[in-house]
């Protein structure tokens, strides 16, 4: 896949929920995922398409998603797309109601995503 159609699988596994499916699909194997902050204790870094797909457990598992958008994907050169997400929802455990906006930006390297970033 190229970058644009890895982009826009990205964009449309989002919208379909088929996020996590994706993700042998469109990550690469050694992939590396980076949060703004450490909101689970664990770091902000996660290495490998395994500690990601636990990062999308955890977030399954937390929260309770009532409204979602991803714009569509914004290239930028021949390696690199940013995605624009926003989510309401609330935290299972406590019942807290979250409002969160983030920028994704997407690295790309031999065909497969190789790198995540998320600014909020």
């Amino acid at each position: 896949m190229n970058l644009k159609e890895i982009a826009l699988e990205l964009v449309a596994g989002c919208r379909e929920n088929r996020t996590t499916e994706n993700l042998g699909k469109i990550y690469a194997a050694d992939a590396v995922s980076v949060e703004a902050v450490d909101d689970q204790g664990t770091g902000r870094e996660a290495h490998g398409l395994d500690a990601i797909r636990g990062k999308h457990a955890w977030w399954d598992n937390a929260t309770e998603v009532s409204d979602f958008s991803a714009s569509d994907p914004m290239i930028h050169g021949d390696d690199r797309f940013a995605v624009i997400f926003e989510v309401q929802g609330k935290f299972k455990e406590t019942g807290e109601s979250f409002d969160m906006n983030e920028v994704a930006i997407y690295h790309v390297a031999d065909g497969k995503i190789v790198r995540e970033e998320f600014f909020y």
